[in-house]
């Protein structure tokens, strides 16, 4: 008897990767869909796919237990016009393309897991957003609404759809936590701005759990935060980090530097300042258990180990 085949589109990535050995673990057939395929040893299959036109890679959706799309330009770059069109046009491509492959397929998919972001929220100050609120305002905001819409208005009536708004997420070997670190070590981990926005953040493990719940369990369907239930102010965060790695205190930054430091290295201040404060509503509903339910926890697992 076959495996069961999960199909990651845009799953080359640090995510992506994740996915492919947890899934790989539990006895499922793994095949990413990258632009720059290549052999590997691990029993993953790449298949080429440019993330907007039907090709080859089509076939192996057919048939396929479930297909994940992380697909996206990265949003770590500085906000221009330019930068913004093709960070839209990335997200909505790639799913209009999945879309039209399901359409043709004699076997859909059984679940199509769609990552979106809490940028969805836009900035949300104080306020603590469940899967209820409605759009915010913003670029990230509207970046998030089409990516969703594209992805609500897909005729797919024998798969199942789950969209999961990932954030700020925290693992050992990519991301941006280990940037973090490097500067807090150097004692340039300091509150950023304000230090009053919030950071909604999520542990690799737990992220990828929930991947998987979603996947196998029927019953879960619709819009979930994929957030840890422990929302915290700039100023928390990168206090229990520098705690974390035994940096008593770190110079604050002004927003001006912030900004000047994000232009020199290619970033987006925006990403730093805006404040994200969400709650995995819908997750704790269906007593998701986390295993990195508080940033201690998370931060002494991913900074500690094999430090």
């Amino acid at each position: 008897m076959n495996p069961k085949r999960i199909v990651i589109a845009g799953g080359s990535g640090f995510i992506g990767s994740a996915l492919a050995r947890k899934f790989t673990q539990r006895g499922y057939a793994v095949v990413i869909l990258t632009r720059s395929p290549r052999a590997r040893q691990d029993g993953v299959n790449e298949v080429a796919w440019d993330g907007r036109t039907p090709d080859a890679w089509t076939e192996q959706l057919d048939g396929a237990e479930a297909v994940i799309n992380l697909t996206g330009k990265n949003i770590n770059c500085p906000h221009t016009p330019q930068n913004l069109l093709a960070l839209t046009a990335s997200r909505v491509d790639s799913v209009n393309a999945i879309a039209t492959a399901i359409a043709g397929c004699k076997t859909p998919p059984s679940v199509w897991i769609q990552a979106s972001a809490i940028g969805f929220y836009g900035d949300t100050g104080d306020k603590l957003c469940a899967e209820s609120e409605p759009k915010g305002v913003g670029a990230l905001a509207e970046i998030c609404g089409a990516w969703e819409a594209a992805f609500s208005a897909a005729n797919v009536p024998e798969t199942r759809k789950v969209t999961l708004r990932i954030g700020f997420m925290l693992g050992r070997d990519g991301g941006a936590l280990p940037i973090l670190c490097r500067l807090v070590k150097f004692y340039l981990g300091g509150e950023a701005g304000h230090g009053r926005q919030y950071i909604s953040w999520i542990h690799l493990a737990d992220l990828v759990q929930m991947f998987v719940l979603t996947a196998e369990q029927p019953r879960f369907f619709g819009v979930f935060n994929a957030v840890a239930p422990d929302a915290m102010t700039n100023a928390e965060f990168m206090g229990e980090l520098r705690k974390t790695l035994h940096r008593p205190w770190s110079p604050p930054v002004p927003e001006f530097a912030v900004r000047l430091g994000s232009r020199l290295m290619g970033s987006e201040a925006t990403l730093m300042l805006m404040s994200s404060c969400c709650t995995p509503e819908r997750f704790l509903a269906s007593e998701f258990k986390f295993q990195f339910p508080n940033l201690k926890a998370a931060l002494t697992d991913l900074c500690l180990k094999n430090s």
